[in-house]
């Protein structure tokens, strides 16, 4: 493991930046320089090895906050994370081609822009979300302008996809058996609950803590309506996360289990992991009760089960947390990527796809081309540099995966 320290180099220095990798890109510095300005961050900021740049603030970075919240730091897919179970199938129940158990999972689980014709899910999930939601959108009429359409359609998301680096696969393990695992998050109404505030912090420009190095970084501090309100609609929008993830696990499950499938009858075997890596919650750190801003990491208190995916085409973790304390008791939330999907595309080839996804079940053709692994950093390294944040559990290699 590597930490490097690092002091802003301005009029004033600002807390520590702590890095658990020296592969950081300059933008990525910047951005954590910019970050470590603000007065009410406590500590210092933590940096997960799988760090890149994001929009506004960094990708791998744990942000802990003092009487204040930064809505670009949780960004737009509030609530993102993954979902993990083993089934009581090995390797030897699957079949040798795969494409039909994909083709399965794609027709139960709508992927991309696409939602159900019909709501899916349970009223008892639904009613709870729909009578939290009112009350912020009744405080918040602009917020109910951008949602035109997603307040009737949230309900039809729930149990989709996305697009993007979401995706649903399945997964051997050093055993042989099998896992499922995907990755998703709020959908169209989190995006649109993350832009909207994002937008009114800039608008409101709040300076009880002073200087504000980039307007992105723009803040609601603690006792103003704003914060309020953008912690009841941040929470709501990881809920929905949340649910989304439980009810497209439900119906993965549901196609893997139909007679069509052809596989064995099965059970679940591995208790489900369902843990967020865009998202904000409160927490006590160094003596301190602080609102910890995870943007691309986990939580990973001692004991605690995550997962830290790698690219389509390489390996993936079942981890336990080891509470180191540096970290903010957190982790990274995957590989990182190493170049923007624009320089992906430009860089690669279809055949170059096919090739660093040799043996994995998926689609191989231009619209997968920025997910391509080799757009991504090396899993293997940046798992070395936190093992003194987590330890592995399980080890697993994707067989098929469906991305967004």
């Amino acid at each position: 493991m590597s930490i490097q320290l690092i002091l802003n180099d301005s009029g004033h220095h600002g807390v520590p930046v702590k890095i658990y990798t020296t592969d950081v890109e300059q933008g990525a510095m910047d951005q954590l320089r910019n970050v470590a300005k603000l007065e009410f961050i406590h500590s210092h900021i933590a940096v997960m090895p799988d760090v890149h740049v994001g929009i506004g603030a960094t990708v791998g970075s744990v942000i802990p906050t003092k009487s204040a919240i930064i809505p670009v730091a949780v960004g737009v897919d509030i609530g993102c994370g993954m979902n993990a179970v083993r089934l009581s199938l090995t390797a030897s129940d699957l079949p040798d081609n795969l494409r039909s158990l994909r083709l399965a999972i794609e027709q139960q689980v709508p992927v991309g822009f696409n939602m159900h014709q019909q709501i899916s899910a349970k009223m008892s999930t639904l009613d709870p979300l729909n009578k939290r939601l009112q009350p912020i959108t009744d405080k918040h009429p602009g917020l109910l302008k951008m949602l035109r359409g997603f307040e009737r359609t949230w309900a039809k998301q729930l149990g989709t996809l996305g697009g993007g680096n979401h995706f649903i696969e399945l997964c051997l393990d050093e055993n042989q058996d099998v896992w499922v695992m995907l990755h998703s998050g709020s959908r169209g109404i989190g995006n649109c609950i993350g832009r909207y505030f994002i937008s009114l912090a800039k608008k409101e420009r709040q300076s009880r803590f002073g200087h504000v190095p980039d307007q992105d970084l723009s803040y609601f501090a603690e006792g103003s309506d704003s914060f309020a309100d953008y912690i009841e609609a941040v929470e709501w929008a990881q809920d929905y996360a949340l649910e989304n993830r439980r009810e497209m696990m439900r119906l993965v499950i549901n196609a893997l289990q139909s007679t069509q499938s052809g596989l064995p009858r099965f059970q679940l075997t591995k208790e489900a992991i369902n843990c967020h890596h865009n998202y904000v919650n409160e927490e006590v750190h160094f003596g301190e009760q602080v609102y910890v801003t995870r943007k691309g990491a986990i939580s990973a208190y001692e004991g605690e089960l995550g997962i830290i995916p790698g690219s389509m085409g390489a390996k993936s973790f079942i981890v336990r947390g080891l509470g180191n304390h540096e970290s903010f008791c957190s982790c990274s939330h995957g590989a990182g990527r190493r170049m923007s999907r624009s320089k992906a595309v430009r860089s690669f080839t279809i055949d170059e796809l096919k090739a660093q996804t040799e043996g994995v079940e998926c689609r191989k053709d231009k619209s997968v081309l920025d997910e391509i692994p080799s757009a991504y950093k090396d899993i293997d390294e940046v798992m070395a540099n936190q093992s003194d944040l987590v330890e592995v559990v399980h080890t697993l290699k994707q067989v098929m995966c469906i991305k967004g």
